[in-house]
């Protein structure tokens, strides 16, 4: 008994020693990988930096460094001068169709979701057939669909054409998402529901919505953000109204001032302000779900 206990004193000393806290001493490998990371956050967003900072110079400033004074005039320029492009109605355009592309969205995901909850025949091939639109080149596909929507003598819009490419990318995603989350949700609740009388559409209402919120507002951030975003599928699509990333493209082939980099700060701050918004729904639901438990 003795000489087995004396056996396994070096196996807990090494395990003691490697779950022991560590006395401020870091391996070269922590080192490594810090490196790689600090690169690739320099290389994801210094070249934003760079615009961020251009488009705070005032009227002498160019396109490129050195920085010429600090003003707000290319912001006020942006949505004062025609020449700078329709900002204002790509911006709203592009707003309106990401709020469209994210409500059906989300309702096919959840939709697909419930319908995926049971296997069915077929099912697999409904499922690849969703799949294959992500390998599909954008560019293609929002090509193949213009010359669809002409060929049936339609004419290609931001609302129609342009919507149903922007879904061919946004749906895959939200009911890739939607399947992650629906494999958490445990289906003993929504029998406990049915048993306790409610219906089929009260026990959807009152017990897995709540309990698949942040799913859902994950859904709904996905579809916004590839939507406002989108360029490759919305080119051939959006017909002689452009959306936002169609008139940011078109201000590059002939606007050769900081405007330029005051649009691209414009729609940034919107993006993370939409970002924000949906981070911070997904902790008030939260909250209101523990204080519930509570």
């Amino acid at each position: 008994m003795s000489s087995v206990a004396v056996d396994n004193q070096p196996d807990t000393a090494a395990a003691t020693k490697a779950i022991a806290p560590s006395r401020g001493q870091r391996p070269w490998t922590f080192y490594v990988l810090a490196s790689l990371f600090a690169a690739y956050v320099l290389a994801l967003y210094g070249p934003m930096f760079c615009i961020y900072v251009l488009s705070f110079q005032d009227i002498r400033g160019g396109l490129v460094f050195p920085m010429k004074g600090r003003s707000l005039h290319w912001f006020v320029d942006l949505f004062t001068q025609v020449r700078t492009g329709d900002v204002k109605g790509s911006f709203d355009r592009s707003i309106k169709l990401a709020i469209i592309v994210t409500i059906i969205t989300v309702v096919i995901s959840f939709l697909a979701g419930l319908g995926f909850r049971r296997r069915f025949k077929g099912d697999s091939i409904v499922f690849y057939m969703m799949i294959g639109s992500l390998v599909a080149p954008g560019l293609v596909l929002g090509l193949g669909t213009g010359l669809l929507f002409q060929a049936l003598g339609l004419s290609p819009a931001w609302y129609s054409s342009a919507l149903g490419a922007q879904l061919s990318w946004t749906l895959p995603f939200g009911v890739l998402v939607m399947f992650a989350v629906m494999s958490r949700f445990n289906n003993a609740w929504d029998e406990a529901a049915r048993d306790l009388g409610a219906s089929r559409w009260q026990a959807i209402r009152l017990v897995m919505i709540p309990v698949l919120a942040p799913g859902l507002v994950a859904v709904a951030l996905f579809g916004f953000t590839l939507s406002y975003d989108e360029f490759a599928r919305t080119l051939q699509t959006a017909g002689s109204l452009n959306t936002l990333p169609l008139e940011i493209w078109s201000m590059t082939l002939n606007v050769t001032s900081p405007s330029l980099y005051a649009l691209g700060t414009v729609t940034t701050i919107i993006s993370f302000l939409v970002i924000g918004a949906s981070l911070g729904s997904i902790v008030l639901i939260q909250k209101r779900r523990g204080a519930k438990k509570a």
